[in-house]
């Protein structure tokens, strides 16, 4: 049965994406640790009102042998049974303070909200065990103040290893233990933090309602490098309250984290989007990695950028062909992961000569960096990219102006250029040696051009 529903959720994934897509993140997925997938925070507000299209959503993954860690918090239940109860909610810096009367009322709502999740996911044909107790070990976070909020000192994964082995997927509370036995409270985003710290994951990944960051027009920002974009954003009037406090959580946990680490924000129904694409479906959200600019073709930049493009593009440069080119600007990212090259073009115009990720780096948001960083140096470009390129959507969007060659074998983009001076770099474009010794298309390896 399992079989067969690994087949049907594979047919789904190729309806997402492209075959190829899925069949790389499915193998770099299976190929980590049970306990290292991925650990999926969802907050109260999705269990209230989206609890059946998450469980989809994670039983699609369950279907693929893939189980991750999910953490739930209880905000919106919690502020309502306390309500109920007469009971006055009080915040202090983002965290509920929880007496004795509170906990009352936290304690039965927690257990009731988390065997609703595992109730939905396992109507959906998936194992679940939920995992109240026995996970956080607390002392008090500042018992004067905050009452009984736990700030979590050792993590215990023998209950999330023992669901794991039985192919359930685990379902965490925010409940913590004293040394005592006292049950405290957690922040939810605090023990996502913890738990992430602890266990490594390859992906963390929050589940919100607004299905990622958004910025002042209220559309979804793609990707951010804290490294580069924090001070920016938290300077703007539209980031704010939850958001800028996630942000800023974010950042904490990322911080100490090496720096292939990365989190997205998504959506329920977009999870698999999120998980299975190389565009995702939500903000994408890593400390970054510098790049690296130089206008001079040293022949240890040399042997660095032709590694990073013949990997990319499958294919061998001309002899000496980048060391006869007139470079504008060298860029290559410090992981050795990504590589742009921007050359003297038709009538002086920066002409982007070749750009490209390798495989490994895709869906890190690190072609968003590097492409920012090029639009920075260069307010006027063009390029070109094989009519065949499964990146052509996402140029498409970078460009202002597009056309196809006479042949109907390359398109031709550009972004800053009059209509006049797009034309005529455009057709010198169609014109310009790639400097590969072959040219077979092959456009499976990487995010690449030209």
């Amino acid at each position: 049965m399992k079989s067969e529903n690994q087949k049907i959720i594979h047919s789904a994934l190729n309806q997402l994406t492209n075959s190829q897509e899925a069949k790389h993140y499915l193998n770099r997925y299976q190929n980590q640790h049970e306990m290292n997938f991925a650990v999926v925070k969802v907050g109260g507000g999705i269990l209230a009102d989206e609890l059946q299209t998450l469980a989809e959503s994670l039983a699609l993954l369950s279907n693929l042998g893939l189980n991750p860690i999910v953490i739930h918090g209880a905000g919106v239940q919690l502020d309502e049974g306390l309500k109920q109860a007469g009971i006055q909610t009080v915040k202090k810096a983002g965290l509920r303070v929880t007496d004795e009367a509170c906990m009352q009322v936290v304690r039965p709502i927690m257990y009731q909200v988390n065997q609703q999740l595992v109730s939905a996911l396992e109507e959906q044909g998936v194992r679940a065990t939920g995992v109240v107790h026995g996970v956080f070990e607390c002392d008090y976070l500042n018992q004067a103040e905050l009452g009984l909020v736990g700030a979590v000192q050792k993590i215990h994964l023998t209950p999330i290893r023992q669901a794991l082995q039985t192919g359930a997927i685990p379902v965490l509370s925010c409940l913590g233990e004293t040394s005592s036995g006292q049950v405290v409270n957690i922040n939810a985003d605090v023990a996502t933090r913890e738990l992430v710290w602890k266990i490594n994951p390859h992906k963390i990944i929050f589940v919100t309602p607004t299905g990622g960051i958004l910025d002042g027009n209220n559309h979804i920002i793609s990707a951010i490098q804290l490294n580069n974009d924090f001070k920016h954003l938290n300077q703007q009037d539209w980031l704010h309250s939850g958001m800028k406090l996630k942000l800023q959580q974010i950042q904490d946990m990322l911080a100490p984290m090496a720096i292939s680490h990365s989190v997205s924000i998504t959506s329920s129904k977009n999870l698999a989007r999120e998980l299975f694409t190389h565009k995702g479906a939500g903000t994408f959200i890593n400390m970054g990695e510098q790049i690296a600019e130089s206008t001079a073709l040293t022949p240890a930049l040399e042997a660095a950028l032709t590694e990073v493009f013949q990997n990319a593009f499958g294919r061998t440069f001309k002899p000496a062909f980048l060391a006869q080119l007139q470079i504008k600007k060298i860029y290559l990212a410090e992981s050795g992961r990504a590589a742009a090259m921007v050359t003297v073009g038709h009538d002086g115009h920066a002409y982007l000569h070749k750009f490209a990720v390798t495989q490994a780096a895709q869906g890190e948001g690190l072609a968003a960096s590097l492409w920012q960083q090029i639009k920075t140096d260069h307010p006027k470009l063009y390029w070109r990219s094989r009519v065949d390129n499964s990146i052509n959507a996402w140029y498409f969007k970078q460009a202002d102006a597009s056309m196809k060659s006479a042949q109907g074998d390359w398109v031709g983009f550009s972004y800053g250029l009059t209509p006049t001076e797009s034309l005529g770099c455009m057709q010198h474009a169609f014109m310009t040696d790639s400097g590969w010794q072959q040219q077979a298309v092959d456009h499976t390896q990487g995010v690449k051009h030209a």
